[in-house]
Order: structure tokens, then sequence, then C-alpha cells
């Protein structure tokens, strides 16, 4: 084994999955810095996560080949920094990522000076030119060379871009409160434009589950149901028409819902859902488990559930939240961040592959279920020589594998002469949980297991929603122990730790006190505990301290006291996660209307009004503002 770097020292598992890189690795923090001002030495820096695909690609073919250790030891100050426990340095880099590449990922790489100005950025490097990137060698050569002959010139020119990226990262003044109405409908009509009405979703591939999306469609058709005006007319089956021609705002929803519970990004056999589709068809995923997406798209299952009663969208929500409480539940009642895309191909064998733990053979599933295999199979989709479509398998791992997709009707598939629907579908229980008895055999994937302050508040909301709307009291005990785990080990009384992995690690960040407030004020409706209403007035105040925009209104990030991070932003676009101001927003109005507190109320009008020249110019890229503004301008109800 090779000997273990400074890495080893870290908590991190995404840093200690590098601990024995013959690459000599720093953590971000002074130590990295002092050394490449000395050495007067570029600095590589290497952002990922712990069950990112590609960040395992990338240091399998690069980070543990000696030679290009090498290049880089002599030529580079080389820092690795886990995404999830430092979103502030990951967002300052990525957002000059995406500005000079027109893109973004994981592994993010970028090089820097010694004084942490970005001037080469890229994500994945193969080790040699293929994919239409060049080598990482290369690259690595080329840029020690460059800065050897031009460091003057590359100095002045990070001086610019940081600049540029300052400026371009400045939230305009407020405009004034934005006008609800016409930005849902603008929002409404481009998600209309960009549905997929075949497979559900929007745009093509790659497809990610983005619940804040759906979280907006299913308030604008119950807000266009309940007040129906001269654009909206309340049509059949509550559906809005003129506005909603054909494929209506809770259609959408569903048939999105439904086609992701189908497809392969969901898994059928253990629970919850894969991070996002490579493909167009919800069928070929990358096969990492996030709890961020498990706990938004539970509220999204659930709100389907509440709109149209329909008991599939409930079995989908608890489907989910079994999955949570048996793999990602802490014994202290934390939840944990995540399950890896790779997992071992054999016990005690180090080689790995993307969704070995999930792929079946059909040989292997006859074996298991015997004269019932038939049946499985053709509901599943499982085929002789493997389902995954070949361009959606750039490295054969699938190859004679099948990922189970849900297709047809499950009384045309499972059927055998003189058998019910429903003893159908038991047949398919009973089969799933012979697999699954069988996977658990299989070696499992690498679980990190540091708990997130702010990926815990939006799980307790989740199991705090499904207590009230599922009426099942067990979701409330663990949503209950979920929230006396960060009161006891991430808040100290007067500040919120962004992450626990033995003890407690860095400062929380504006996201951590967003949703863990939005989780307490779910968890105080499901049990009308005053306590959790009382910490969220207490997270509240803090996060107001620490983050609130007073002179543009709006939240910060971060809290701009470490020199470190060049840029003091706003986050402005709900992607995987929603942005803190989204959320915070939608919390200072409820807190509001439960202590009666005007000033909550004006604070979250001037909380939205901050981003009215982007949600004017751009209304989907916030839908979980356009959320937070719906609450606002029609008020509560009691």
């Amino acid at each position: 084994m090779p000997p273990a770097n400074r890495l080893a020292g870290e908590k991190s598992p995404y840093l200690l999955q590098h601990a024995r890189n013959p690459v000599d690795w720093f953590a971000w923090g002074d130590e990295a810095f002092d050394r490449a001002r000395r050495e007067n030495k570029p600095i590589f820096l290497s952002i990922g996560y712990s069950t990112c695909h590609w960040c395992h690609v990338m240091a399998h073919e690069s980070f543990e080949d000696e030679a290009t250790a090498d290049i880089m030891n002599e030529a580079f100050v080389n820092i690795k920094v886990d995404r999830e426990e430092r979103p502030d340095v990951d967002r300052v880099y990525m957002t000059f990522v995406q500005a000079t590449t027109g893109g973004g990922g994981w592994p993010m790489s970028v090089w820097l000076t010694p004084d942490l100005l970005p001037f080469v950025a890229g994500t994945y490097f193969p080790p040699e030119d293929r994919y239409g990137h060049p080598g990482f060698k290369k690259v690595l050569l080329r840029i020690a060379d460059s800065w050897r002959q031009n460091r003057q010139r590359i100095t002045e020119q990070g001086e610019k871009i940081i600049g540029a990226l300052r400026e371009a990262t400045t939230v305009s003044a407020p405009a004034g409160e934005p006008d609800f109405a016409a930005l849902s409908a603008t929002a409404y009509e481009h998600l209309a434009r960009t549905f997929d009405r075949r497979e559900g979703g929007f745009g093509s591939a790659p497809k990610f589950p983005r619940p804040a999306t759906l979280n907006f469609l299913t308030r604008f058709h119950a807000r266009a149901v309940a007040t129906p005006n001269e654009s909206q007319t309340t049509g059949k089956k509550g559906r809005v028409s003129e506005a909603e021609p054909s494929f209506g705002a809770l259609d959408m929803v569903c048939h999105t819902l439904r086609k992701m519970a189908a497809g392969g990004i969901h898994d059928h056999l253990g629970g919850g859902f894969h991070r996002y589709s490579v493909d167009g068809f919800w069928h070929v995923p990358h096969f990492e488990k996030m709890l961020y997406d498990q706990a938004q798209l539970v509220t999204a299952y659930l709100d389907a559930f509440q709109l149209t009663h329909d008991e599939y969208f409930a079995d989908v929500a608890r489907n989910i939240l079994a999955y949570v409480r048996r793999d990602l539940t802490a014994p202290e009642g934390g939840f944990y961040s995540a399950e890896d895309a790779d997992s071992p191909l054999q016990h005690g064998k180090s080689e790995q592959a993307e969704g070995a733990f999930y792929v079946w053979t059909k040989a292997e599933i006859v074996e298991v279920l015997g004269q019932e295999a038939d049946g499985f199979c053709a509901h599943y989709g499982v085929e002789d020589d493997g389902n995954a479509p070949a361009g959606a398998d750039p490295h054969g791992e699938f190859t004679d594998k099948n990922i189970l997709i849900q297709r047809p009707r499950t009384s045309k598939t499972a059927a055998r002469p003189g058998r019910s629907e429903e003893e159908s579908k038991r047949m398919l229980a009973d089969a799933r949980a012979k697999l699954l008895a069988r996977r658990a055999e299989r070696p499992r994937p690498h679980l990190d297991d540091k708990v997130i302050a702010a990926w815990n508040g939006l799980m307790i909301s989740g199991f705090a929603r499904a207590a009230r709307i599922l009426d099942d009291s067990s979701y409330l005990q663990t949503a209950v122990q979920a929230a006396e785990f960060l009161r006891r080990e991430l808040w100290d009384g007067t500040s919120l730790a962004r992450n626990f992995r033995d003890g407690r690690g860095v400062d929380g960040f504006a996201d951590d006190y967003a949703f863990v407030i939005q989780g307490l004020l779910d968890l105080y409706e499901a049990s009308f505990d005053v306590a959790w209403l009382k910490w969220a007035g207490a997270l509240q105040a803090k996060q107001d301290e620490l983050f609130l925009d007073r002179k543009r209104g709006g939240y910060f990030t971060t809290t701009g006291k470490d020199a470190s991070v060049l840029l003091r932003m706003k986050e402005d676009n709900d992607s995987a996660e929603p942005a803190a101001s989204s959320i915070a927003a939608l919390n200072l109005a409820r807190l509001s209307a439960l202590r009666n507190d005007p000033a909550l109320s004006q604070r979250a009008r001037e909380t939205v009004s901050a981003f009215s020249a982007q949600l004017g110019h751009f209304p989907t890229a916030l839908p979980q503002m356009l959320v937070a503004l719906d609450f606002i301008s029609a008020g509560s109800q009691q």
C-alpha cells in the first residue's frame, strides 16, 4: 500500500479517498497557500465529492499514477477540496469554470496563482488525448511552462478575471416587488415549451430531477384553480384552460413523477432515486444517491398525492423514506450524505464499476426467481443481452447487464391465465424482495457518512410533511430524532456548523441555516412542539446577523470573513438544491404568519425584491423563489 499523504489527517470521506495518492496533496488552507507563495508555484485545485463517478475515474487514471504525480509535485502546489464541506470555495471557482468554458461539473480542475486567482479551468481530463479533451499530463506541462515564461501576465490576467466575476456576480439593486402573476405566467409558458410530453421532464438528455420546478408547477396549478382570472379559467378536473392549453401544470408534474418512478433512475428494489439520467428516458442513471435528492423528491411526490389523491404517489414517497431510514440514517439520528455510484465487482477485490451493485444479468434473475422470472423480466424490461442503450454506456460497464425499468402496466406484463392484477402485484413485490435479498450479498457502494446540516434540514422537512400527509407518526419520530441530533451536535447555542463527522466541521453557510429553519417549521407544524419554532426563530436571527445584505436585500452565501474565498456571492439559481435566499424568503413569510410579526414579512418581501432583475429576465432560474412569492402575494391561510 502506498504511503499516506497529508490528507490522511482529514475527516472528509472524499479527502480520505485520496490519502494514499502519490500526489503531494494539501487541504484548503494557509499551509498550502504559504507553500505556493514561498516557492512561487501555481496551485492546482481539484474539487469533487466522495460519491462522484467521474471523480473516481480521474483519480484512478491520473492521481494514482506515479508519472502524473511527479509532474504535479514538481510544478504545482496541489489542493483537494470536498465541495460538500466547502461549497463556498466550490462556488467561486465553479463560477470561473462556467464563465470561461461554458459548462461545469465535477471533478473540477482549476489552476490558480499563489494568491488564489484562477487563470485556467476545466473539469475531467483523461490521461491521454481522447473524448475531445487534451491529456492531463500534456495540460500540466503546458501550464507549468506558461507559468515559468509568463508569470506576471498570468497574474494580471487573474486579477482582471476576478474583478470581472465580482462585478458580474453583484446582484443589482432591487426594483420593487416583482409581479407574481406576470412572472409565474412567463415561467409556466417557458416550462410548457420545454416539457417532454412523451417522457416527462424538461429538455433533453441528460435529465435531472429538479424538484424546485415541480414545486412551482404544483403551486401554479393550485393558485390557478383557487383564484382563476382573466387569463386562467378553470376547466374540467381543475385543469386550467388557455394558460394550460394541453398539458396543464399538474399534468406536467404527475407525468414527470410517474416516468421517473418507472425509470432506471429509480431503484426499484431498494428504494430511492439516483442522481440523474444520462439519456432522455430516465433509463441509465449515474448511480450515486444523494440525500438532498431523496428529501426534495419526497416532498414532490407528497404534493402530487395531496393534489390527486392517487395512492401511487404516496407509495413512491413511502419507498424513498424507507430507503433513507434503512441506508442513510445514523444510529444517533442524523442523516448521512450519499451513496457512491461505483462499487466493487467482488468482495475482497479492488476493481470497481459504476452501477455494479444495481445491475443484473438475466441469468441471475432467473436463478433467483425461477418460474416467476418471465413475468418479472417482462415487467422490468430485462433482456437476454442487457437493456442499456449503447450510447449511454461509454465504458461498456453495462454490457449484458440490465437496469430495471418499468415500462408497461402490471396487468399486461406480470399476468398469467387466472391471475388477477392484485395477484400480479403481489408476485412482483415478492420477486423484488427476493432480488433485494440477493443484492444485499454484493459489496455495497461506499457510504459518505458525514452529516450535512442543510441536507438534514431538507430531509427533516420530508419526514415531517409525510407524518402529516400520510398520517404516520413514525415519520414524525424520525424527523424529531434528526432534529435532536442537529441541535445536540451542530448547534452550540450561538452558531450552526455545516457538517459533522468525528466532531463538528466548518461553520455553517446560508443554506445550512435556511434549510434547517425550513425543516424546523415543518416539524413544528407536524408536532406543535413550540421548542422547534423557538429554535427556528433563533436560527433566523443568526442567519440575518451573518448573511443578510441589509443594503440590497437577500442573503449572501458566506459571511465574508474568510479571506481565502475571493467572492462573496448570492446564489441566484434554484438548481439541484434551491438557493438559500429562495428558502429564506418563504421561511420569513411563514415565521411572520406564525408569530404575527410584520417585520419578518417585510424582510421576506425585500429578499424576493433583491432578485427582481433575475426573476424578470429568467424566472425559471428561480422557481423556488416563485413559490415564496406566491405565499407572500396570497397571504397565509389558517
